[in-house]
């Protein structure tokens, strides 16, 4: 894994859509991987500027996200489709057939699954996958203990990841219990990986990820043996690291 270490999340956000960027513009018709969150806020918004004031075209490329709540309308204030609708699809030139969300909906779960990992292996699989990181190691909603060869499927969510979600809903009790999520197994056979991981509350989990085991009991852990993985970090998810320089990136 490559580890950079930046000063504070709005730096985070920078250079990682930079690297968004250098793949779109060298192939337009780029599959991106996409995930929801506070932390790549500040990557979707830097994309946007470009796409505004410097050109950077969409129109060709196409995307598909990690996971989606089960239970939820995609018109829900809560929803992943409609997060990514209001902080990133609205203010691009990316069509809207291209840009895929499982579907919360789904009157057969697992036959949805299924065709959201043929549409992504129809696409060519995924060029570029961002990803954040939760407090219990789970990347997408692959929770503790996940399969490492896991494919799209329902997840029942932990406590942990309920009452980490509680504070975008009105209270905990409205937190959706399982969700589609994008599996492991589909995650590392994206060409590159790029997760981001800021603020001291991911210190901990960064550590065990990056200088722990590889072990289902931190499913980001697996990302030690992706051949292109980026780790990009601020300084206090970077603070209980040993071996990697916390000096800011240049």
């Amino acid at each position: 894994m490559e580890i950079v270490v930046f000063r504070d999340p709005g730096e985070v956000g920078q250079h990682a859509a930079q690297m968004f960027a250098r793949q779109i513009r060298s192939n337009p018709k780029s599959v991106l991987g996409l995930a929801t969150g506070a932390t790549p806020l500040p990557m979707y918004r830097e994309l946007i500027r470009m796409h505004r004031a410097e050109g950077l075209d969409f129109s060709e490329a196409s995307s598909f996200n990690l996971d989606e709540y089960i239970g939820l309308a995609p018109d829900h204030p809560q929803s992943f489709r409609h997060f990514m609708q209001t902080e990133l699809f609205d203010h691009l030139n990316i069509r809207p057939e291209r840009t895929h969300v499982p579907d919360g909906l789904a009157v057969d779960v697992e036959v949805a699954c299924a065709a959201y990992e043929a549409a992504i292996a129809a696409a060519g699989g995924i060029d570029i996958q961002v990803l954040g990181l939760g407090a219990n190691g789970h990347i997408g909603f692959n929770e503790p203990h996940s399969d490492f060869d896991s494919r799209t499927r329902v997840q029942p969510l932990t406590e942990r990841t309920i009452l980490d979600n509680a504070r975008f809903f009105a209270s905990v009790g409205e937190v959706p219990r399982r969700a589609i999520t994008m599996g492991i197994g589909t995650i590392m056979e994206s060409r590159a990986c790029l997760l981001l991981a800021t603020g001291s509350a991911k210190a901990e989990v960064v550590a065990r990820m990056i200088e722990g085991p590889v072990s289902e009991e931190c499913p980001a852990s697996i990302l030690q043996r992706h051949t292109n993985a980026t780790i990009l970090l601020d300084e206090l998810a970077a603070a209980q690291l040993s071996g990697v320089s916390r000096e800011p990136a240049s």
